[in-house]
């Protein structure tokens, strides 16, 4: 199936995003209902360290944004979505491009959404794995992520980037 003009243009723009372009990662794909991205980190100039390897901050840097994005778009801008922290197993070093697919499931969406509706705030973790082409893991990441309503000043100020 063809790549919609939206997911097309909101890809592009993930991927000349600074901060994002800077890690040396590129995303490949986004589903057209926001509940997949999957991600290219080459081994490169820009990646590699001492060793001829893919650089361990690269690899963080890369998969960062991934799952804080797919759930922020669903959720929408009545939300705060922030990286709280990450667990990362380092497994083997990436001695070539490493792949990673980031998938949030619908009910992750609908469980928030009513976990928010007596809390205050949560937190979640998500898992993610960088894989080399042979589907070797690479490193293991648990992702936690932290979710609160915006308050009413908040939601004025929001510029809401993803449909």
């Amino acid at each position: 199936m063809a790549e919609s003009w939206k997911i097309k243009l909101l890809r592009w723009r993930f991927n000349w995003y600074p901060a994002f372009r800077n890690t040396g990662a590129r995303i490949t794909y986004i589903a057209e209902d926001l509940l997949e991205a999957r991600l290219r980190l080459p081994l490169g100039r820009a990646t590699r360290n001492i060793h001829g390897t893919i650089y361990g901050g690269s690899m963080y840097a890369a998969i960062d944004p991934l799952h804080a994005v797919l759930v922020a778009a669903h959720l929408g801008p009545n939300y705060h979505v922030w990286m709280k922290s990450a667990k990362i197993d380092y497994l083997r070093p990436g001695r070539g491009d490493l792949f990673a697919r980031a998938r949030i499931q619908p009910r992750d969406i609908a469980e928030i959404r009513a976990a928010l509706e007596h809390e205050k705030k949560i937190d979640r973790d998500f898992s993610l794995s960088l894989v080399d082409a042979d589907g070797l893991i690479a490193a293991q990441f648990t992702l936690t992520l932290h979710f609160r309503h915006r308050q009413a000043h908040e939601r004025k100020m929001h510029n809401v980037v993803f449909p």
